[in-house]
């Protein structure tokens, strides 16, 4: 098992935006390409409140390219994400990680 870690540094002030696409949108068309969610967080101490973090999980590599690209091809998505920024872009950076479970790991 592989999990992607992924943070969203926001424009500032459209962190609620963001989630509320993840919420109302996202989140429905990942669920009929298959793209398992493993939880979202933002900060509560630290450096910026102004970043959403995520993590997926994928069964390889092979599945995340796979889903991912027919995700980001889906035209539904594509005209969801046009509409929610018509105000201008909601991410200004994205981080992107693939981690593998360490041996000692309580996630496998």
């Amino acid at each position: 098992m592989l999990y992607e870690l992924r943070m969203y540094e926001c424009v500032p002030g459209r962190l609620p935006d963001l989630n509320k696409r993840f919420d109302t949108i996202t989140l429905k068309l990942w669920a009929r390409h298959g793209i398992r969610q493993a939880g979202f967080w933002t900060t509560v101490i630290g450096e910026s409140n102004q970043t959403l973090y995520y993590m997926l999980a994928w069964e390889s590599l092979a599945e995340r390219e796979q889903k991912f690209a027919a995700f980001g091809a889906d035209p539904e998505w594509l005209t969801a994400r046009a509409k929610t920024e018509e105000n201008g872009p909601l991410v200004a950076n994205i981080k992107n990680f693939m981690l593998a479970p360490t041996p000692y790991s309580s996630v496998k």
